[in-house]
């Protein structure tokens, strides 16, 4: 295996693995949803943190239990310290919680971006590996990708 057909394969099966990886985080995201809609509570939490992809809040159950799931709030965007929000949680498990009337869906532009990105990087290095090659095992393949490109 020459060295450009070994950088081949590792652009495709990095590629791969990024992709894999966003629609593992996707399917994980829609399994929340459904653990939580399957048997839910809602509570009005104080967003305690606030972060781009993460923000802790604490809230009270209705059996006077006080909540401040470790991983935080799930899809936080736009939420401030100090804000009063309405969340949906697990009864089975009131650490999984979410800022209510959100779902996986908010997560579908994020996944498919970074999708779509790892593509568009992926594709053009593949071509330019797979042409490296061509000319690498017949010369006339770089004069004619020469000439192309003048």
């Amino acid at each position: 295996m020459t060295g450009t057909e070994r950088a081949r394969r590792i652009v495709l099966i990095v590629a791969i693995a990024l992709s894999a990886l966003a629609v593992a985080l996707f399917l994980g995201a829609l399994r929340n949803d459904r653990t939580i809609e399957s048997d839910m509570g809602t509570a009005t939490a104080e967003v305690l943190s606030a972060g781009s992809l993460r923000s802790a809040v604490a809230f009270v159950t209705p059996d006077g239990v006080t909540h401040n799931p470790e991983l935080g709030v799930l899809y936080p965007t736009g939420l401030a310290t100090g804000q009063r929000i309405a969340v949906e949680y697990a009864r089975s498990d009131p650490d999984l919680v979410r800022v209510t009337g959100r779902d996986a869906r908010v997560a579908l532009i994020p996944t498919g971006s970074v999708i779509v990105v790892t593509w568009l990087i992926a594709v053009p290095v593949l071509v330019y590996l797979r042409r490296r090659e061509a000319a690498d095992t017949d010369p006339s393949v770089a004069e004619g990708a020469a000439r192309a490109m003048s």
